[in-house]
């Protein structure tokens, strides 16, 4: 059992526990211990797992991460009105090689994917997404990944996997089950031309640190489709983290960063959600909790809502236009926009019936003034 290999949080984290108020999540945490062993996990919604892996880094790690730290901040923070039980499975410490951390860490996921279990990983390095994604095999078909990062991670063709090429890797490799890759928060002079570029003809989505920080609401529908997401920390600026090196000056503040991270709590399709490369400052371990608190809160807002199950809640909008007849849906309950798109038989629709594409309203409105959604015609060539 991959499980076995899970290491107990250690007993310094347990004793901060002891001396924390009754309503702190450390007190309510179930927790993977030397005495107790594993925690039950048919009570849990959550189960939180460090991943210690790093010698994949980019950039080369001087220290490993000590997820003990952050462990340390999210315990002490205090728990919202939440119905949801949440697990700490410990750690996965570095394996013999690389490739034996990645196994272990696919079958741990897959395990709690079966389980209808939300693994938060704790990663020190993003290649650790790689692994994750491949947990889905045999128990999904088609995954949607969003990652929020200033770079795409493509790297180059012959390039080893690490932490700037693991898309490379999840693009390529065999049995193909990404159906699409939307990052959030790019930053053009992180990336080549060749890799915009590529982003374009494989119909995948891309929003620029300006777009997003200047409108917040546009990462909602772009995680309301996810299936797994996967934020790497150098997408917040500098100080915000309190670290110069592989940081930049240009990013995400806390306040955007944990925004985006309750958005993809709320999203009812988000299965696993990652942090990675995070560094041992006292404040990025203060943010790092932060951000996983407002994750488990948006998990607590979901709410499960479709026009086609719930037609009565919703009302229809008919937009004409040269290519194909746009069909909107706004919620009555929540007021979120969908939009119809072809059919697409991987994503498991019904004979005849359109996907669902999540949009904003601006989109709608864009319509009627016959401008179609960037997202709506990727979608539609796609289908084709």
């Amino acid at each position: 059992m991959a499980f076995d290999f899970l290491v107990p949080i250690e007993d310094k984290v347990l004793a901060h526990c002891e001396l924390m108020p009754p309503q702190a999540l450390g007190k309510n945490i179930y927790k993977h211990t030397q005495r107790d062993g594993l925690p039950v996990l048919a009570i849990a919604s959550f189960a939180i797992i460090g991943v210690k892996e790093s010698r994949n880094a980019f950039e080369k790690k001087l220290e490993k991460l000590d997820v003990s730290a952050i462990r340390l901040q999210l315990y002490k923070l205090l728990m919202g009105n939440w119905n949801s039980n949440i697990v700490d499975l410990g750690d996965i410490e570095e394996g013999e090689s690389v490739e034996d951390t990645y196994f272990v860490v696919k079958e741990i996921v897959a395990g709690l994917l079966e389980e209808n279990v939300i693994p938060i990983i704790i990663g020190a390095t993003q290649d650790i997404t790689y692994p994750v994604y491949r947990a889905f095999d045999g128990i999904k078909d088609m995954i949607n990944l969003v990652a929020i990062d200033s770079r795409f991670d493509f790297g180059m063709d012959d390039e080893l996997i690490s932490s700037n090429s693991y898309m490379s890797k999840i693009i390529t490799d065999k049995p193909n089950n990404l159906y699409n890759f939307s990052n959030i928060g790019y930053q053009s002079y992180f990336n080549a031309q060749e890799e915009i570029d590529l982003m374009d003809r494989l119909f995948f989505d891309a929003y620029r640190l300006g777009d997003i920080i200047s409108n917040i609401e546009l990462a909602e529908p772009v995680l309301r489709n996810a299936h797994m997401v996967s934020l790497d920390a150098r997408a917040i600026k500098a100080s915000e983290i309190g670290m110069s090196n592989n940081f930049s000056p240009n990013g995400f503040d806390g306040r955007e960063i944990c925004a985006i991270a309750r958005y993809a709590g709320i999203s009812d399709s988000v299965n696993v959600f990652g942090i990675y490369e995070m560094e041992n400052t006292v404040q990025s371990y203060q943010l790092m909790a932060q951000i996983i608190w407002y994750f488990i809160e948006g998990f607590n807002f979901r709410i499960k809502e479709s026009p086609y199950i719930q037609s009565d809640n919703f009302t229809k909008y008919t937009v004409p236009n040269d290519i194909e007849e746009l069909i909107f849906y706004k919620s009555h309950l929540t007021e979120r926009w969908w939009v119809g798109v072809p059919p697409i038989f991987s994503l498991n629709t019904k004979p005849n019936s359109q996907a669902l594409l999540p949009c904003t309203e601006k989109d709608y409105l864009d319509a009627c003034d016959q401008n179609i959604p960037e997202r709506w015609f990727k979608a539609y060539k796609k289908s084709f």
